[in-house]
């Protein structure tokens, strides 16, 4: 099994990397079977995003903070785990942004797509899902809309539902949501699209976001999952992200 060793820009990660390397060896990402990633969960989406289109599964090993999309980290039986590994297959969110004289900006979101306000004012955002109204105007602090794998992360922040795999369903979550105060969101199919209009554009500018790449002063957001891309995740048997979103529901 030829393996890609990649590891984050921290001392723990990088050790990890040299004892890997030496003990396994190293294949250059290129003709690599599986990418290891050493690091936390924000090393993990730069991973998965450097590798989109190629196929290569990830098989990520806690060396950061928070963890939640790696493995725990061990020396011993690497090869062994990684063939005992049990396969996530998540499928992106693909976002369009639209900004008055600018051309359109399409990217990837493994987490989420969210919108912000840029400035003090509040924004407004007129919501469409499959070409249907259904919020003539929210005034929030923002919105977004995030992957079953991404519910536990922003989106939980916001007090957003978390999804399980495959439950086919996309969590659309207000943030500080003004008016209408008490609405929390939706769950919508995994297979709608969703169009954010943003309202009284001059005075409440909004930026979009899909994970690292950001749109300043949009005036439109088409968001819908990417179902011709694939990623492919390796947990543990008793480790799966399955079973870890169901387990952080429970958590208190």
């Amino acid at each position: 099994m030829k393996l890609a060793i990649l590891a984050a820009q921290n001392e723990a990660a990088r050790a990890a990397q040299e004892a890997l390397a030496a003990r396994y060896g190293a294949a250059p990402p290129e003709q690599a079977e599986v990418i290891v990633a050493l690091g936390g969960d924000g090393f993990m989406l730069e991973t998965l995003h450097r590798f989109l289109g190629r196929g290569i599964p990830v098989y990520g090993m806690n060396r950061g903070s928070v963890g939640f999309l790696m493995n725990d980290y061990r020396e011993e039986a690497l090869p062994e785990r990684i063939a005992a590994a049990q396969a996530a297959t998540l499928h992106p969110l693909r976002m369009r942004a639209e900004s008055n004289g600018r051309p359109p900006v399409e990217a990837l979101a493994i987490n989420e797509v969210s919108l912000l306000r840029e400035s003090r004012q509040a924004a407004k955002i007129r919501i469409l899902v499959d070409g249907k109204e259904r919020m003539a105007e929210l005034i929030c602090d923002g919105i977004l809309i995030s992957t079953p794998a991404g519910s536990t992360a922003y989106n939980l922040s916001a007090h957003g539902p978390i999804v399980p795999l495959g439950a086919n369903l996309l969590p659309l979550t207000p943030i500080s949501a003004f008016r209408p105060r008490r609405w929390r969101g939706a769950l919508l199919p995994a297979d709608a699209e969703v169009v954010f209009e943003i309202l009284e554009r001059d005075k409440r500018p909004v930026a979009a976001v899909a994970d690292y790449t950001e749109v300043r002063d949009v005036a439109r957001v088409e968001v819908r999952e990417a179902r011709d891309v694939s990623l492919t995740l390796l947990f543990d048997p008793d480790h799966g992200l399955s079973e870890r979103i169901i387990a952080e529901q429970f958590t208190v």
